[in-house]
């Protein structure tokens, strides 16, 4: 069964640009990428749009359907009435390359910033980990880098001047992970802090909402680093155990 669909795209460049309406026919079973890609068929064959997978799992094709920060490839038709206008328009953040192409280089540059993984002198198939903490690893690294955390953030979105010194949930939760992990010997509580605006975050929790793998940006990994970080700069049980050197990576009390 089909029908006709009233579509509006944002076509244009990094000057200027403009919605334009099409109707589109419309199959059971299609998402929003399917439409977009029968628009390029049969209406606009230089219409520009990024996607690789069509499967959720490369973050190539996030855009704002009415409004709303998603993926094409997992945004069904059927969760719109028939009759309504569905509006199509790049992810607001990042500067438009061409119609709904952004240039999301911000994010490459700010995962580049962030040490890497440091297991120390830890050998490969010796070190043992509690179930919590893979399973924590494991939330953390389903993440597909659509930036649509970073899109809807209003640190980033709002405040233009924050850009250099604020890395954005999705790497925020990247140190998080890396904080977190038990056999990551780099203390991050500090260049989280002062390196990558971790105190620019007041955890409304818009990056938890519209993750498409679910991940609990907010609760797991934002408000622990927060938690971390605290801990190391107020707690004075803390600062005076880094001061003699007894407080390890982690730790909210000296050691005995």
């Amino acid at each position: 069964m089909s029908y006709q669909a009233k579509f509006r795209v944002w076509r244009g460049d990094a000057g200027e640009g403009e919605l334009v309406d099409y109707t589109v026919e419309v199959n059971e079973g299609e998402v929003v990428l399917d439409i977009i890609h029968r628009l390029q068929a049969t209406q606009a064959p230089d219409l520009a749009v990024r996607w690789n997978c069509k499967a959720g799992k490369c973050g190539s094709c996030s855009a704002e359907i009415n409004g709303m920060p998603r993926l094409m490839c997992m945004t069904r038709m059927s969760t719109f009435a028939e009759d309504e206008v569905i509006t199509v328009t790049p992810i607001r953040t990042f500067p438009v390359i061409r119609d709904l192409v952004t240039d999301v280089s911000f994010n490459y540059e700010k995962a580049r910033q962030i040490p890497s993984f440091n297991p120390g002198d830890t050998k490969p198939g010796e070190f043992r980990m509690m179930q919590q903490d893979v399973q924590r690893s494991q939330e953390f690294r389903k993440c597909i880098e659509c930036f649509l955390c970073n899109n809807v953030c209003h640190v980033i979105r709002d405040h233009e001047e924050n850009k250099p010194a604020f890395a954005g949930p999705r790497f925020l939760m990247r140190i998080a992970e890396l904080e977190m992990h038990p056999a990551d010997e780099s203390d991050r509580r500090q260049i989280a802090q002062d390196d990558h605006g971790l105190g620019f975050c007041n955890i409304t929790k818009c990056c938890t909402e519209v993750c498409p793998e679910h991940i609990k940006i907010t609760d797991n990994a934002l408000i622990p680093l927060k938690e971390r970080v605290a801990g190391k700069r107020y707690d004075p049980l803390v600062w005076l155990g880094a001061k003699l050197g007894i407080v390890k990576k982690g730790q909210d009390t000296p050691s005995s």
